[in-house]
């Protein structure tokens, strides 16, 4: 069921040519339904089927999740601020900062692309997640540091320095088979850990720390 779930937000709400995802399709206008507050805005902005950046990185996170790293990257770029404004028409189409997250984009006729609510921190943090977190599969829980990556097949891996206190890990990620999700192999300062995803505690010692992992 989440894969077919997946599957119709990439085919219904996902527009590529737009660069946007919608939170859903088609927006409230005329009809006698009264889904809230979101009626009030114009048909195609904010979250009356424009682009809800919350909602659209969370697919960043279901496709993470599905193990399907191509897509989840690839939203992730599509999602990306950057992205909206590398030539001087896309400048003119999404008409707001491309160095910070915009809490929207607009599906609208005639504003189609338009970002708004810019520096939205909500926005932005769930944007980290999704790119540490989901892509990269790095995550914390308490003293436990564990890393799944959900990358591209095309990456040939990462690198990732993270700091705890005073000690500092490194993390290399290589990816000669050139899949999307799977470590077979991993070892932590030259010891073997044991096949699959890592998890391993980060205690704060002062030293400097060397974590490897291949995807296969």
């Amino acid at each position: 069921r989440s894969r077919l779930a997946m599957q119709a937000v990439d085919e219904r709400l996902v527009r590529r040519d737009a660069g946007l995802i919608q939170l859903f399709d088609p927006p409230f206008d005329k009809s006698p339904d009264n889904p809230g507050y979101i009626k009030g805005y114009i048909p195609g902005v904010r979250e009356n089927g424009g682009q809800y950046t919350h909602g659209a990185l969370w697919s960043v996170l279901a496709f993470a999740a599905l193990g399907e790293g191509d897509k989840a990257a690839a939203l992730f770029a599509l999602l990306n601020p950057i992205n909206h404004a590398r030539t001087p028409s896309e400048i003119q189409r999404y008409r707001v900062e491309p160095f910070v997250v915009a809490a929207d984009v607009y599906s609208a006729p005639g504003h189609v692309g338009r970002g708004g609510w810019t520096w939205y921190t909500g926005s932005a943090a769930w944007m980290q997640r999704a790119g540490v977190e989901g892509v990269l599969g790095i995550t914390f829980e308490g003293e436990t540091l564990r890393v799944d990556p959900c990358i591209p097949a095309s990456w040939p891996g990462f690198e990732v320095t993270l700091r705890r206190g005073r000690s500092t890990w490194r993390v290399v990620v290589s990816n000669p088979a050139g899949i999307q999700r799977g470590v077979v192999v991993a070892s932590l300062d030259g010891r073997v850990l044991p096949r699959g995803p890592v998890a391993i505690t980060v205690a704060d010692d002062g030293g400097a720390h060397n974590l490897e992992l291949r995807l296969g």
